[in-house]
């Protein structure tokens, strides 16, 4: 058999798309009935941080979450800092300063534009040891702390922990679908948790060792994904990260879809302003090097080397199409004759087929192992129009924000 390089391309496409999937099932086999578990936890003092800019519509019901946590009163801090916002979010987050003696409210000098800053002051500003960090459009479940809480407990050199974040309150169509890939990134993520591959700690609600952070020097403002950023800084000084899959938290997600493609690209920037900065570590520095790296550098870019490669065979086709059409009008040949019509399967047909439909099982598997209310009456329409659609579009997010970044044209 000859192979053309396109073929040999396409083959290596097929083989890191199918070894992923591979992967993540042989890590949950053995493993899949202590998907849930968490170290039981005893009660420390924890300053919980909210960075926030123009959440006037959210900042009350997230301080709320955070004053019904199921955890002593007298140890939780709550450090609201603004950063600088137009609308009534300080006005809010005073009332409550004023009516409960463990809310404080911190208005930044300036609007730095990003998550970082604000933080950087919470954290500072911070009287406890344990630091959590929550988004002021977020609301964590009334047990997430205290199920987090035990596994920085238990181990000196873990200095993260995330959670599961779900989309709250999902109305439109396009919310549903959000709903479904955070599902399905919190299956995964738990997965990577258990080969101590945790890359991210998700803005929505995570935990941190005060003086890890300290140590590292606190959320770098100039990456546009700091809670990714955070945890490549912390794994470089020796620290890990986990992920409770039980704990939960519920973020607002984007009703349109150009505030989705402004979020994505934002996140995709970060990611890869994170991935630039930290390749020098690539097969070095134990699971990161070996594992973390090559896993996120792959999962970045194989979505769009997969669209160019897709883009490139289409053009390919319709140009050959049209070439033989025109030669076969110009010399009055027959154009199709029905004899010719034949499907030959190949073993190209065969991966694509087997990568599409192992991504369709490992998206519905995904969703039944979250215990997933929803899933037993699952839309089969909006599964579909994720696995088809939804998914298709991150390739092109992905170029469009290189391009912002090698052009330097890009913000929060």
């Amino acid at each position: 058999m000859n192979l053309t390089t396109i073929d040999v391309i396409f083959f290596i496409y097929m083989f890191l798309g199918l070894y992923m999937s591979v992967l993540l099932i042989m890590i949950y086999i053995p493993n899949r009935k202590k998907m849930f578990s968490h170290p039981p936890s005893r009660p420390e003092p924890v300053s919980i941080i909210v960075p926030c800019y123009n959440e006037g519509e959210t900042i009350g019901r997230t301080i709320e979450s955070l004053l019904e946590l199921d955890y002593p009163k007298d140890m939780i801090e709550i450090i609201v800092v603004d950063d600088l916002s137009k609308d009534n979010s300080v006005e809010i987050a005073r009332r409550y300063e004023k009516k409960y003696k463990n809310v404080k409210v911190i208005v930044n000098k300036r609007n730095s534009g990003g998550a970082a800053e604000p933080t950087n002051i919470g954290v500072k500003a911070a009287k406890h040891s344990y630091i959590a960090i929550t988004d002021a459009d977020s609301s964590p479940s009334k047990d997430a702390l205290k199920k987090m809480l035990g596994f920085i407990q238990q181990d000196p050199t873990v200095a993260a922990v995330t959670c599961s974040v779900l989309v709250k309150n999902p109305e439109t169509w396009f919310q549903k679908l959000q709903a479904i890939e955070y599902k399905i990134i919190a299956f995964t993520r738990r997965l990577l948790d258990i080969i101590d591959a945790v890359y991210v700690t998700p803005g929505p609600f995570a935990l941190y060792r005060k003086k890890a952070l300290e140590e590292v020097g606190y959320f770098d403002p100039n990456n546009l994904t700091q809670d990714i950023e955070i945890v490549w800084r912390l794994r470089i000084h020796g620290y890990k990260a986990r992920m409770c899959l039980p704990a939960q938290v519920h973020s607002e997600s984007p009703k349109k879809f150009r505030q989705w493609w402004r979020q994505r690209i934002r996140w995709s920037i970060g990611g890869t302003q994170t991935n630039f900065r930290y390749m020098k570590y690539a097969f070095s520095n134990g699971m990161f090097g070996f594992f973390i790296i090559p896993f996120f550098t792959t999962s970045l870019f194989l979505g769009m080397f997969g669209l160019a490669l897709l883009a490139y065979l289409l053009i390919r086709n319709a140009l050959q199409t049209y070439l033989a059409t025109q030669y076969s009008i110009a010399a009055q040949a027959t154009l199709l004759r029905f004899d010719e019509l034949t499907f030959t399967p190949s073993i190209l047909n065969f991966f694509g087929a087997a990568l599409f439909f192992l991504g369709i099982g490992f998206t519905l598997f995904s969703l039944a192992s979250m215990k997933d209310t929803h899933f037993r009456k699952a839309n089969t329409f909006n599964i579909a129009l994720f696995q088809l659609i939804y998914l298709t579009i991150y390739p092109i997010v992905t170029l469009v924000a290189i391009i912002k970044l090698l052009r330097g044209k890009y913000s929060w």
